[in-house]
Order: structure tokens, then sequence, then C-alpha cells
């Protein structure tokens, strides 16, 4: 008897290990799939922008008067990806921009808002990785015209996770996620980007090495911006490419990621979307 309640104990508890195993990696592949959009830049594309390899194995050259940089393979090759780092080692790199050999990530990473992501999802970013195949691709050195940033911040090591039944608190938490802000945010005079007065704004030149855009205002300005849609115009604008008059927007707009979003969070992104101060900026396409 005593050894059938054992046998039936430990197997609940293997079931739910494994329930919960499944549940990191569902949220992992979610946050990398879908709402971060890694794919993105470490995916490989061809020359108009379609995929020509194995997801997140490194990715083509990332263009900017300041670097050119080459994403690197993500996948748990040992010798050309991740396949030698711990999990906590890919959590660091992600919210401190520090790899294990104690190099500071550079642009295009966006490290300052990757700080704000949650410890569980942290982990699932790299539960999931982790578990992916592996795949050999070394990419190119990436070369860059600037110095390298001392840090991001001081070391990020814990960060709660955020209700998501506050939608507008949650909406800005994914967009960070997202990084919409380092590609709608254009450059003030001093060559960085202008986050305290324009971000969202629009107007960033978006280059890769398959197409160039500027990239649109978002804010919820009435003539420049998103300010006269819809909240089913801004979501289709997100999650389908399109535009508010049915036309497609540039493929560098990453919706085929975001197409994949929980409709619940797409509408928090639109609610907080909709709290931000309207900024006039006409985008010179």
């Amino acid at each position: 008897m005593v050894k059938h309640l054992l046998a039936a104990i430990f197997a609940v508890i293997s079931v739910t290990v494994s329930a919960q195993a499944e549940d990191v990696l569902e949220r992992g592949a979610y946050l990398v799939k879908a709402v971060a959009a890694c794919g993105v830049c470490h995916s490989p594309v061809d020359q108009t922008g379609s995929r020509s390899g194995p997801d997140l194995s490194g990715g083509a050259a990332t263009l900017s008067p300041s670097f050119i940089a080459y994403p690197p393979n993500l996948t748990p090759d040992v010798q050309t990806g991740l396949g030698s780092w711990s999990e906590e080692q890919i959590i660091t790199a992600l919210r401190n921009g520090k790899t294990p050999d104690g190099r500071v990530l550079r642009p295009p990473m966006p490290i300052p808002f990757y700080r704000s992501m949650s410890d569980n999802d942290a982990q699932a970013v790299a539960t999931y990785l982790k578990s992916l195949p592996a795949v050999e691709h070394r990419v190119p050195e990436s070369t860059y015209k600037v110095s390298t940033p001392a840090s991001y911040g001081p070391p990020v090591d814990h960060v709660q996770d955020l209700p998501s039944d506050d939608r507008v608190a949650y909406g800005a938490y994914l967009a960070k996620l997202a990084h919409c802000m380092q590609c709608h945010t254009p450059f003030g005079q001093d060559g960085r980007r202008d986050y305290a007065n324009r971000m969202e704004a629009g107007g960033l030149s978006v280059d890769f090495a398959w197409g160039s855009r500027k990239s649109a205002n978002i804010r919820p300005d009435i003539a420049t911006g998103i300010g006269g849609w819809t909240d089913e115009q801004i979501t289709a604008a997100i999650a389908r490419g399109l535009r508010n008059d049915g036309g497609l927007l540039s493929p560098i707009m990453p919706w085929q990621y975001f197409g994949r979003m929980r409709p619940e969070d797409l509408k928090a992104i639109v609610a907080w979307l909709r709290t931000l101060k309207p900024v006039p900026n006409v985008i010179e396409r």
C-alpha cells in the first residue's frame, strides 16, 4: 500500500514539474516569437527580406552610420551560438548587456528596454533559447565607429511580474519588450535618440541590408500620428501590417511576428498608446 502511495505521489510530482516546464517554454516561445520579435534581427534573410535559413541562427547586417552589426546566433550551438552559456548568463546578457566573458553588448541590441523584463519572463526566454535545435552558423564580426558603453546602469537582479489586469501598465511593459521605442524615436541634435521629447514620434531611418524606411509617428497626434485611427485600425497595423487606408506597411515593421500576439496583449498595447501625449511630427517618405 505504501509503495503504491509513494508511486502515485511521485507520478503527480512528475506531471506537475513537466507542466511547469511546458508553461515556461510556452511563455518563452511566445515572448521570442511574438512580442520581442527576436527573429527580425537574429534570423537569416536574403536581399528581399525573406527567410533564408534556420530561425535565430544569426541575422543579416543591421546598418547605421555608427555601425554595421551582425546579430549573433542564438541557438545553443557550442561553437557559434549560446551552447556554452548557462540560462543565468543569458538572463544577464538580456537585462544587463554583459556576456559571460565580460564584454558589453552593443546596439542595436535593445538592452535599455529589456532591463524591465521580469525575472519569470527572462527565465522563460533563456529556457526557450536553450531548448532550440543547435545550428552551426558563424556570423561576421560587427564593426563600430562609436565607443562601447561602459554599462547600461546598475545591475538588474530582480524584477517582479507586472499584473496583466493593469492594461495600460502591462501594455507599456509589452511595448518595451517589443522595443517599439527603438525604431519609432528619432535622433536629436546630440546624435542620440530623443526619448525625452519625441519618443514614439517616428522619423528614424531604419536600415537593413534589404531596405530602408523611416518609422511612423505612433503618438496620438491627429494630423501626423495615429490620433485619428480607431483601436481596430491600430491593431491591424501592429498585427497585420495594414495602414488605416488599407495599404501595406513596410516589411521592416515586424507585423508577421506581432500578429502572433494574443488579442488581450494587443489591446493592452493599444490602450497604452492612447495614453501618450500627442507629438506632431510630419514624416517625409
